[in-house]
């Protein structure tokens, strides 16, 4: 399974101590640095606009602290505090915070909060049909009583929402189910299927090819919706050569 890389941003008022985690951020796989800032209000800014996964807080900092931003954004992104001072280890905590890490930051302290969010992280995400059954398949309720469909995830090209029913498009068939898109959307696994329209998804590994508003899958042309076309487009970029 391909896994999106951990995003964070790194605030501190003292330009060293952040060049020190950038350093730690590039030595760590999965890892990704998408902003720095120096004062609490800039900080709160790149937060709202990035949404990162991770925030390397540092506590004292000129306008706002540590703590009080720490508020601010709680419930919104994992906070793991960096100071010098540990006697705000006890506020720290109380604020939610995954860790606290007391300067000079040691390596293997960070790569343990680091691991502290990631383990957060993978134990709040909904269980895809393939983790929760032992085969690669699903079954779904078809026309009838007690009339079931076995459906292949690998043999599925995509599937489309038509009013109250979903069209799920294999090699050799279409299985129609009374359901919606945003359910097949929530159970299936997320590392192969993309959503591409409000009324599309396609599996990754059968797309033929695409462009700006298109995307073909057994021959045919399906529409890329203007909504979905930034996050289409960085999932495939995923698997360039």
């Amino acid at each position: 399974m391909i896994q999106q890389p951990i995003t964070c941003i790194i605030v501190d008022d003292e330009p060293p101590a952040i060049r020190l985690l950038q350093k730690y951020v590039e030595q760590l796989p999965g890892l990704e640095c998408i902003g720095t800032a120096t004062r609490a209000v800039e900080a709160l800014h790149l937060i709202e606009q990035q949404l990162p996964d991770i925030v390397f807080l540092d506590i004292q900092m000129p306008d706002l602290t540590g703590l009080q931003l720490s508020a601010l954004i709680k419930g919104k992104v994992k906070v793991v505090f960096t100071t010098a001072y540990p006697q705000f280890a006890v506020e720290g905590f109380e604020q939610d915070a995954v860790d606290y890490l007391l300067k000079p930051v040691a390596f293997n302290r960070f790569i343990g909060a680091v691991e502290k969010v990631r383990k957060i992280s993978d134990s709040s995400k909904p269980k895809s049909i393939t983790e929760t059954v032992q085969e690669d398949y699903f079954f779904i309720k078809t026309d009838g009583k007690n009339r079931y469909k076995r459906v292949l995830i690998n043999e599925i090209y995509y599937i489309e929402s038509i009013k109250n029913y979903v069209v799920i498009h294999t090699g050799d068939e279409q299985v129609i189910t009374y359901n919606t898109l945003k359910h097949f959307e929530e159970h299936l696994p997320e590392d192969r299927f993309v959503k591409i329209h409000k009324s599309y998804m396609v599996a990754l590994g059968k797309i033929e090819k695409t462009d700006t508003n298109e995307v073909w899958v057994l021959n045919k042309s399906l529409p890329l919706g203007d909504t979905y076309k930034s996050d289409f487009f960085k999932r495939v970029q995923q698997f360039l050569l």
